[in-house]
């Protein structure tokens, strides 16, 4: 009798523990054909932020949505979840997993709206990036080992009077193209003062992105992770940041090993550099 009395609560702690060990993966597979996937975005409630190639047979589409900035809104440097990324490589489609990169950002929600409106769009066939997956608990707080940055140490860039002359300088630098540095999009935050940007990196430099992803999808096995790019500046109020590339290529790649992450490990300084002379 007491063992009968005992099995609800056993049921209820079994299933309270795997809802709290769910395993995220930073990308998802779709099953729409590529000559579909803008149609279908549009289709569905999702405005094209930004297109751009960064290498041979490969695009990415920047996507966002009412609801992706509205849940921006809600949490502090949440302006980085205005946005999620699709890729097309060869004849392959995927894109960013809404909860992985909402818990990354520490957003209020994992987006789970965003994650039905994307499957009815593209399809989910599977998800990958990380063999094992990483819980909630982990991508809240996650940083790639001891001693490297967390979401909250970002790379403070510059700052001014303003958030419209901040704004205002971002635009006519990434017009200027300084550096190889283009702009691919740009996503301002409602109610807020907060700017999105997404850049590119190209030219002959060691870091642009063909470059970095060249070495980098050595280590990723078949399914190629371009939907890592590209990277982000934020104005928030009155100042500009960025990820810092240590923790924003390790949560898009995070099962490199220490010695794979070593085959690129001048890209965050460099990278840093290049976005720190755009308001130079």
């Amino acid at each position: 009798m007491k063992l009968i009395k005992l099995l609800p609560i056993i049921t209820i702690c079994c299933i309270v523990t795997a809802t709290a060990e769910t395993l995220y993966q930073p990308y998802t597979t779709s099953t729409t054909p590529p000559s579909e996937v803008i149609s279908k975005l549009q289709a569905n409630g999702f405005e094209i932020a930004g297109e751009y190639s960064p290498y041979d047979e490969t695009k990415i589409i920047v996507i966002t949505s009412n609801e992706l900035q509205t849940e921006a809104a809600k949490s502090d440097k949440g302006g980085y979840g205005a946005i999620m990324r699709v890729a097309i490589t060869t004849n392959r489609v995927s894109y960013t997993t809404p909860a992985y990169w909402a818990n990354a950002y520490r957003m209020e929600s994992e987006l789970p709206d965003v994650a039905t409106n994307l499957e009815k769009a593209l399809g989910s066939e599977s998800t990958f990036g990380s063999e094992k997956g990483l819980t909630k608990k982990k991508l809240r707080k996650y940083h790639y080992m001891k001693m490297m940055p967390y979401f909250d140490d970002q790379v403070k860039l510059g700052e001014f009077s303003s958030h419209t002359e901040a704004v205002t300088a971002i635009e006519t630098a990434l017009k200027a193209e300084k550096n190889g540095i283009k702009a691919v999009y740009k996503v301002d935050i409602p109610g807020k003062d907060e700017t999105l940007f997404g850049f590119s990196m190209t030219g002959d430099q060691e870091i642009t992105d063909k470059s970095v992803m060249t070495v980098l999808n050595k280590f990723t096995g078949d399914i190629e992770h371009a939907a890592f790019l590209p990277y982000e500046i934020l104005v928030s109020d009155n100042t500009v940041y960025m990820l810092h590339g240590k923790f924003r290529i390790a949560l898009s790649f995070p099962d490199l090993s220490m010695g794979q992450f070593m085959k690129i490990r001048n890209a965050p300084s460099d990278i840093k550099k290049a976005a720190k002379s755009l308001l130079k």
